[in-house]
């Protein structure tokens, strides 16, 4: 098993213990171990390998065991004997937004229903309505959650899909006579949600590459197989074809599959104005000789556009831009300096001590860490008295030469769009976060009026994943985007681009529309686990794909510089009355 393989089964677990109403606090434990793997940077198999396992937070040894089973076996013994203990199919009403084991019982035990196509039937003929607890407006959230849920079928978030890829890629690089092997697709265009994994391999002779995809471990069907490509289904459901061409032509191949189509038609007309024919073997002249292809670049050379990264390849005027030489030089992973929204061990739901974090990041070559832990309306959150004492620990602690640490918060912006701390304390520290966690479906307007309020707030430095989403979970909230950064340039209030993979928020054309309207973005990783402080990637892939350049990007610059920039802002801010008039 891989990363979100392990990740699944172990929050599978936690799901079957919860149900058949075993020890709470075991369950709770299992859950935070998938969390925890499934975000992980690197492959759990390489911790398990060079004994780190039991490094990772919350890990001991009854499930350091289990996760062994499941790299080793692809079972465990726990979850077979939950299994044997609950209705077949009812785990899988979990997966569903509102639905809890409480919710999940009650509909098994009044109702015998145990699969999601019930559940659905008994919403819509009003039968859930009439349960304990539950009510009509239960039954018709339940009800768009199926229905969400169907949307999402058959995709996966961009952060598994790389590790899955990643895994296989391993594999196929190992065989004889492979020259490359590359994610192609959604994934290599980083896309926020894959359907399936395209793999691309160069080599002359196709048939080992084949054979080795074929009986690799997580295989299960092989649904189509020929001579250069063949197609497989994984054990998780995913699926993964693999197209093998010859040296001379992987250039080619790996522009044709990362696509996007409309991409390639716009690639492939202008080479053809220019008199080159373009397909997945290569570049070939009017007299159809094959004239070069080994190299990506060839292809974009033909249609006299220079090259684009494939993060760009969505017809949105790369091609244009390319012909112009006017492309972006888009930010990278190593321009970030620093990571300003992680949580530690003092609040809520964070599991790293200081020393871990500082550690994680300087590992990482990070320059400077914010700690941002909650404020007291989340569970476990910092009150006013709490998080002083915490700043002044965070602004003592010895890094000892390494990355330096800047005292925040991450304050909960209340309904009302007051921020859950006072003002004046919160102007004390060196980075402050404002969220929304709570009521996300509130009406448009209601939602953009308390982002607005805690831009203006003055303290604020950035508004933490401003959708609320979760990606194949829950969508994103209906925010007036365009009026948030109307009021978010004037105010020089940046907004985030949080790093979780499954938040990823803001998206590319969110991230893309900032940048036009002169707002400043942070890539944050959000991490509640040192292990997670790797996660800043999967921010990057948005704001690649949102077509941001390091210049467009807050922490591509020193903490000094953050630092002064927050002083001239709070100096010059302007802060809006408690009681204010409605801005709609």
């Amino acid at each position: 098993m891989d990363n979100a393989e392990v990740a699944s089964a172990l929050a599978e677990v936690a799901d079957l213990l919860e149900l058949s109403g075993e020890n709470p606090f075991k369950a709770r434990a299992y859950r935070r171990v998938a969390e925890v793997v499934d975000r992980l940077g690197e492959p759990l198999e390489e911790h398990e390998r060079s004994g780190r396992l039991r490094e990772l937070p919350g890990i001991g040894e009854r499930i350091a065991k289990t996760i062994g089973e499941l790299l080793h076996t692809g079972t465990c013994a726990e979850r077979d004997r939950l299994l044997r203990m609950v209705p077949a199919g009812l785990p899988e009403l979990l997966r569903l937004e509102g639905v809890g084991p409480q919710t999940a019982a009650t509909v098994w035990r009044e109702l015998r229903i145990a699969d999601v196509e019930s559940l659905e039937k008994a919403a819509r003929d009003g039968r859930l309505a009439l349960l304990p607890r539950l009510g009509a407006q239960r039954a018709k959230a339940i009800l768009q959650a199926v229905e969400r849920r169907r949307k999402r079928a058959g995709r996966m978030p961009v952060a598994t899909a790389y590790v899955h890829a990643q895994s296989l890629l391993a594999r196929l690089r190992r065989v004889p006579g492979v020259v490359l092997a590359e994610a192609c697709g959604s994934l290599r265009r980083r896309c926020e949600t894959v359907g399936d994994l395209d793999l691309l391999v160069a080599a002359r002779d196709a048939a080992p590459v084949v054979r080795a995809f074929v009986s690799m471990p997580g295989v299960t069907a092989v649904r189509a197989e020929g001579p250069t490509r063949c197609a497989v289904r994984l054990r998780d459901g995913l699926s993964a074809d693999l197209r093998v061409v010859a040296p001379e032509s992987a250039g080619a191949a790996l522009h044709y599959f990362t696509g996007s189509r409309s991409h390639n038609i716009a690639v492939r007309l202008r080479a053809l104005r220019r008199g080159f024919k373009l397909n997945e073997y290569g570049v070939f002249d009017r007299e159809g000789r094959r004239v070069s292809g080994a190299e990506e670049t060839d292809v974009f050379e033909a249609a006299g556009l220079s090259w684009s990264d494939p993060e760009l390849r969505e017809d949105a005027g790369e091609v244009e831009a390319a012909r112009s030489g006017t492309l972006p030089r888009l930010v990278r992973d190593e321009d970030l300096q620093g990571d300003l929204h992680v949580h530690s061990d003092a609040s809520s739901d964070g599991r790293s001590t200081l020393e871990e974090i500082v550690r994680e990041a300087a590992r990482l070559g990070r320059r400077y860490v914010a700690i941002t832990d909650h404020s007291r309306s989340r569970p476990l959150g910092l009150d006013a008295e709490a998080l002083a004492r915490h700043a002044k620990t965070v602004r003592a602690f010895d890094t000892q030469g390494g990355p330096r640490l800047l005292a925040g918060v991450e304050v909960d912006i209340r309904s009302d769009g007051t921020l859950d701390l006072p003002a004046p304390l919160l102007a004390s520290l060196d980075w402050v976060v404002a969220s929304i966690h709570t009521r996300l479906q509130d009406p448009r307007g209601a939602l953009t009026l308390r982002v607005i309020r805690a831009i203006r707030s003055g303290v604020v430095d950035v508004i933490g994943h401003p959708t609320g989403r979760r990606i194949g979970y829950r969508d994103a909230s209906d925010l007036d985007l365009e009026r948030v950064l109307e009021e978010a340039a004037r105010a020089g209030v940046a907004l985030e681009v949080n790093a979780q993979p499954d938040r990823m928020d803001l998206n590319d054309r969110s991230c893309r529309l900032a940048a036009q309207a002169g707002v400043m973005l942070v890539v944050s990783s959000d991490a509640h686990v040192a292990a997670h402080l790797s996660n800043l990637r999967c921010g990057v892939w948005s704001a690649r794909r949102g077509w941001l350049e390091a210049r467009h990007v807050l922490n591509t610059r020193d903490a000094d510089e953050l630092l002064e920039r927050r002083a001239h802002r709070m100096a010059h801010a302007r802060p809006e009355p408690a009681e204010q008039p409605s801005l709609f």
